[in-house]
């Protein structure tokens, strides 16, 4: 079926581990004929979490496309992991929802996952509905639920309760319709009933404050209700769109999605209330500049996940921002301008997927076998150039260095590594020159465990992690002045060069050398960072200037492998000012060799100090476990700069070597009990105290000496 943009609903289901976004999806389908039994996760034969991987970890790891069939509309849904690992399927995922459905478990209430998914929705402004489930559970406590939402999350405005919470869960009194809804044994469609008496005062409290919720957002409907103290329903359905479109406010209902009670509501007030993808703010363009959701305009889709499946191979999800796109369209990828013709076009609800023959504005879709469109990619109708601003994943907050047990099996680890980094922009690889290492960078020690698991299981490669090493620099302190002569003699011609060289560390806008005379100078920015200010000032010819880059190619050989530690130098003035050649004798690999180790004998001299990479380290943690993350702090030489209070959470603001933040993901969450959550950036480099310096220097020759 072709659905118009206006009769689209894109919802992204989210909340902790165990709430039960999976059921909840299995259930939706159910009720909508999508499904003609439900699954279970325990039974593993849920449409959501339908991957080996999952099934094996018993929780979401990837976000998985599901639609639904609504009364002619189609609610497409995005089930999505609630561990903060994966949040780069949460991402992008909430990037092309018009709708967030975060789900709360009723006998947990706020759980901490749902609090750092949250941070995303607000980055995103993407519309909210609560809904308490799990209130067949026999210590689910609804009002303390709420009461803990409305205190996080604010704005919160309950439009159903329970009546009997716990084991004999089966009705919930609806206060935006003023009915009751009673559910038969097992669940399904509910007996409506008249509000009890008992529960008349309640039900109609909130209503008010439902019908004032939906009044406020427009003059009109203000008029109304104070000429008639309420509203209509149909005017509240109005007025709520424009509340939940705006985000002030949040509507709250109640379900047990294990039980197949109260889901129909939550999809009837989906379908009816929560804005399509025209009623959305138009999407950001990269450079500037915006673009409706429109099914009359140009076509132009967007990437947002790609997956790889055994014997089906690339599958790329995306939606279609403006325009339609048809089976057999062509059309050219804005990033390297390669033409994809989409020969097949399917809807999907998990691994089962349905040919279509057009996906208009606003809906999501798949196809499968593009050959050079990936995540996070536009693709235009040809004589259209745009690009939708890509999804900014979040930064690194963990790195482990890699290796396969084989030398032999290095390329193989590396096409399995690229394979899945396609479908994960928050995996990130780097084989470091320097480091002579292979690092990987992502979200937690979950994530990158679960790398591992799929290298060795989808690739057959075994993969070992070890830890990363740091990436020092090496610098001066002082002037010095050492000159080399290397001569070498053997039988016929030699090799003859002596050069005296003066090493100061460098700084932009330093005056000239002193007492010499600058003839040429060149400052290179280095491939690792800081600079290289090379001058020549020889007088008097004592060494030819065809010599000078073979002597600079000296000097940068030595700074790329530097003397203290093996690491790259950085910030060094080099000034060549006298020396010797022999008119035979002396050639480019002479005067190269000279320069190393006239280089190396000024260094020594010099006052030479190892920095260290410092990271700027922002913590978010809850009041109870602050003092211990503090302590923690403090083992890892950190500097608290700054301490405060965000929203829920208490902020402290560090800068902290990158030495000893190996493993602090795994450190944070247990001692937070995953009540806290940190991001790092790079910051700048500092130097190492003296008595690890020395410690550094010595483990150094240590090694050179088992290699020698």
């Amino acid at each position: 079926m072709n659905y118009d943009t206006s009769n689209i609903r894109n919802v992204v289901l989210l909340g902790h581990p165990g709430c039960g976004k999976t059921s909840f999806a299995e259930t939706m389908l159910f009720e909508t004929g999508g499904i003609s039994r439900r699954g279970s996760v325990q039974e593993q034969n849920t449409v959501s979490d339908y991957t080996d991987l999952e099934h094996e970890r018993g929780n979401s790891i990837f976000s998985t496309l599901m639609h639904d069939d609504w009364r002619g509309n189609k609610i497409n849904v995005l089930d999505t992991p609630g561990f903060d690992d994966f949040i780069g399927e949460v991402v992008s995922s909430l990037k092309v929802s018009a709708t967030a459905l975060v789900l709360l478990n009723a006998k947990s209430g706020v759980e901490v996952g749902t609090e750092l998914l949250w941070e995303y929705v607000e980055k995103f402004e993407t519309p909210s509905i609560f809904v308490v489930n799990q209130l067949d559970h026999e210590k689910a406590d609804y009002d303390s639920t709420v009461d803990q939402a409305t205190a996080r999350f604010g704005k919160i405005l309950p439009i159903q309760y329970p009546l009997n919470p716990g084991s004999g869960f089966n009705t919930i009194v609806d206060a935006l319709r003023m009915t009751m809804y009673v559910f038969p044994p097992g669940g399904g469609k509910p007996e409506k009933k008249p509000i009890p008496d008992s529960e008349k005062e309640r039900a109609m409290e909130m209503h008010n404050a439902i019908v004032e919720a939906a009044a406020e957002n427009d003059e009109e409907l203000m008029e109304r209700f104070f000429d008639k103290g309420t509203l209509s329903e149909e005017d509240l359905a109005y007025g709520l769109r424009i509340a939940i479109a705006n985000r002030t406010a949040y509507p709250l209902f109640c379900c047990s999605a294990l039980q197949n009670m109260g889901s129909g509501r939550i999809m009837g007030f989906i379908n009816d209330v929560c804005p399509s993808p025209a009623e959305r703010m138009e999407v950001k363009l990269e450079g500037g500049g915006t673009l409706k959701c429109d099914a009359s305009g140009d076509t132009t889709i967007f990437i947002f996940k790609t997956h790889n499946e055994p014997r089906v191979g690339s599958i790329s999800y995306f939606k279609v921002y403006s325009g339609s796109l048809k089976a057999g369209d062509e059309l050219v990828n804005a990033d390297n301008r390669h033409t994809e013709r989409f020969g097949q076009l399917y809807i999907s609800n998990g691994k089962n997927r349905e040919p279509v023959e057009e996906l208009k504005a606003g809906d999501l879709g798949c196809t499968v076998k593009l050959k050079s469109s990936h995540t996070n990619q536009t693709l235009n109708k040809k004589g259209v150039d745009r690009k939708i601003d890509p999804i900014h994943f979040p930064n690194s907050r963990i790195e482990v260095a890699v290796h396969p047990p084989s030398k032999n099996d290095m390329e193989k680890l590396m096409k399995a590594l690229h394979s899945i980094s396609e479908e994960d922009p928050t995996l990130i690889i780097e084989q470091s020159k320097s480091l002579k290492q292979t690092l990987l960078y992502g979200q937690g020690q979950l994530h990158l465990d679960l790398v591992k698991h799929r290298v060795e299981s989808e690739f057959g490669v075994g993969m070992e992690f070890e830890k990363p090493r740091i990436p020092y620099r090496e610098t001066i302190m002082r002037e010095s002045n050492e000159m080399y002569r290397h001569k070498k003699q053997s039988g016929g011609a030699g090799q003859f060069a002596e050069v005296h060289m003066r090493i100061e560390p460098y700084h932009e806008g330093m005056p000239e050398p002193t007492g010499l005379t600058v003839r040429n100078k060149e400052i290179d920015e280095l491939p690792w960072g800081g600079h290289l200010a090379f001058y020549w000032c020889i007088v008097g010819g004592s060494i030819d200037a065809r010599f000078s880059n073979a002597i600079k190619k000296g000097v940068l050989q030595k700074m790329e492998e530097g003397p203290l530690t093996g690491s790259n130098c950085q910030d060094i003035r080099v000034s060549i000012y006298d020396g010797k050649m022999h008119p035979v004798d002396s050639n480019d690999m002479a005067f190269m060799l000279a320069s190393i180790n006239a280089f190396k004998q000024n260094f020594s001299k010099a006052n030479p100090q190892l920095l260290e990479p410092i990271y700027d380290v922002e913590i978010l943690c809850s009041d109870e476990v602050m003092g211990d993350v503090m302590g923690d702090l403090q083992t890892r030489r950190a500097i608290i700069v700054g301490m405060g209070a965000e929203g829920h959470y208490q902020k402290i603001i560090a800068k902290v070597p990158l030495a000893e933040l190996y493993q602090y993901s795994s450190t944070l969450r247990s001692i937070s009990q995953g009540r806290a959550k940190f991001n790092r950036k790079f910051a700048e480099y500092a130097p190492v105290p003296g008595d690890i310096q020395q410690k550094l220097i010595e483990a150094h020759k240590s090694e050179q000496q088992d290699e020698d």
